[in-house]
């Protein structure tokens, strides 16, 4: 069978790890390809509540492999804490497949990460400090440890010391306490012991599965509009995040990918700094948060919530080539009189409907708006899109016309079965 991937298609945050848990049902592998422990999946089943942040979400159907790929950046200690505490609470962490290719995070790129932000001054990016942006760019300066390093303790030693000499050098010039390599160490090393009989070649895993005629589906984390290519830069995170980032960040051909989902919010939230056209400071912002609980998995900072950006959104299915739409927190907008859509950006004057490349532009959007009549009743109990509100029907209808895609999935509350395919 063919590859399936599902990305978020606006600032991240849009219910990704949710809609993954609902698809895992028909598939046999789950692939998460780029990010780190950045980002945090949110799935609801009956009554308990679980967040995820390195694992992919398939763990939570049994006998589904869970395969962390090369793209993504691991912090190990943070993975060997999140595996056990997904064996503590009934679920089997054995199912999980650590590429030997994956770059790895340390404190010392965590308190790199820190510093950056707090020289940033009005020109910081709001990242959640986790080391993942470090992490990344020493991938890229060829100086990064791999996964498969964890499996062989005499090589891992005196690369992580060379590399946290470098970096306490930096803390010292910056008048910051250096880190206590010898204690760090200790823990990566109990990390390493633990992590090591789940670390493999996973791209052979992978299209083993991929031959076999099995089902694989491709885990994104964050959204396009947070791509390092595609987003909006420099207020971004440090990975591609777009369905293209699943061909090298998994190692899959092209050719394999079937459907390209696009997870997507009934309105807009962000997190971080950088600009967010439709963003609203007024009660209907903070309604927008605390009725859809808007608040970080990984972080617990507020979102920041807004009206529902069709210019954003299409950019973003346009470069993911959104094929099926899973629209999520649709009950938020019950209670609504009317619904503001975002048709088009005003900037100096000029109307367009493209998605500038630049801040600056960006910073200065007006919002163009169409107004559409709320349905001002709950739609918590629809199961199928029949029972939904007309209103209800014509909003989702809209957004899906405007992004040029097709609703396949709507989401009506947190729990498993409050999802239902159309």
């Amino acid at each position: 069978m063919p590859v399936d991937i599902l990305v978020g298609t606006q600032w991240g945050d849009e219910g990704k790890g949710k809609l993954i848990d609902v698809l895992t049902r028909d598939v046999d592998m789950v692939v998460r390809f780029q990010g780190g422990n950045n980002a945090g999946h949110t799935v609801e089943i009956g009554k308990d509540r679980y967040v995820l942040h390195l694992v992919p979400s398939g763990i939570f159907r049994p006998g589904v492999k869970c395969v962390i790929g090369n793209g993504v950046v691991v912090d190990p200690i943070g993975l060997m804490e999140e595996m056990k505490a997904i064996a503590e609470k009934g679920f089997n962490p054995e199912q999980v497949e650590l590429s030997n290719r994956a770059q790895l995070i340390f404190e010392y790129h965590k308190r790199a990460d820190a510093l950056n932000e707090a020289g940033a001054g009005s020109k910081k990016i709001g990242t959640t400090k986790r080391g993942i942006g470090p992490s990344y760019a020493d991938k890229m300066h060829r100086c990064g440890i791999r996964a498969i390093d964890l499996t062989h303790l005499d090589r891992l030693e005196p690369q992580f010391r060379t590399e946290a000499a470098k970096y306490n050098k930096l803390f010292s010039e910056s008048g910051i306490a250096p880190l206590d390599v010898d204690a760090e160490w200790a823990r990566v090393k109990e990390a390493a012991e633990y992590l090591a009989p789940r670390v493999c070649d996973t791209v052979y895993s992978v299209n083993a599965m991929i031959k076999a005629g099995k089902n694989v589906l491709c885990e994104g984390a964050q959204g396009a509009l947070l791509d390092i290519d595609h987003g909006t830069y420099p207020f971004v995170t440090s990975s591609n995040t777009v369905t293209g980032g699943a061909c090298t960040g998994a190692g899959i051909a092209p050719q394999h990918i079937r459907d390209s989902w696009g997870v997507i919010k009934a309105y807009t939230t962000r997190v971080g700094e950088g600009p967010f056209p439709t963003e609203l400071f007024d009660e209907f912002g903070e309604k927008l948060r605390q009725v859809g609980r808007e608040f970080g998995a990984t972080t617990g900072r507020p979102r920041r919530c807004g009206w529902f950006d069709a210019i954003a959104a299409h950019y973003a299915c346009m470069v993911d080539g959104i094929n099926k739409l899973a629209v999520t927190k649709l009950d938020v907008l019950d209670d609504l009189e009317q619904i503001a859509i975002c048709v088009g950006y005003e900037i100096d004057g000029k109307v367009t409907r493209e998605f500038p490349a630049a801040v600056a532009e960006l910073e200065k959007i007006k919002p163009v708006y169409e107004w559409l009549p709320g349905w001002k009743c709950s739609t918590a109990e629809a199961r199928k899109w029949e029972e939904l509100p007309e209103n209800a029907r014509n909003y989702l209808n809209r957004m899906a016309e405007l992004v040029e895609s097709t609703v396949a999935i709507v989401s009506v509350g947190p729990r498993r079965d409050q999802t239902f395919t159309v």
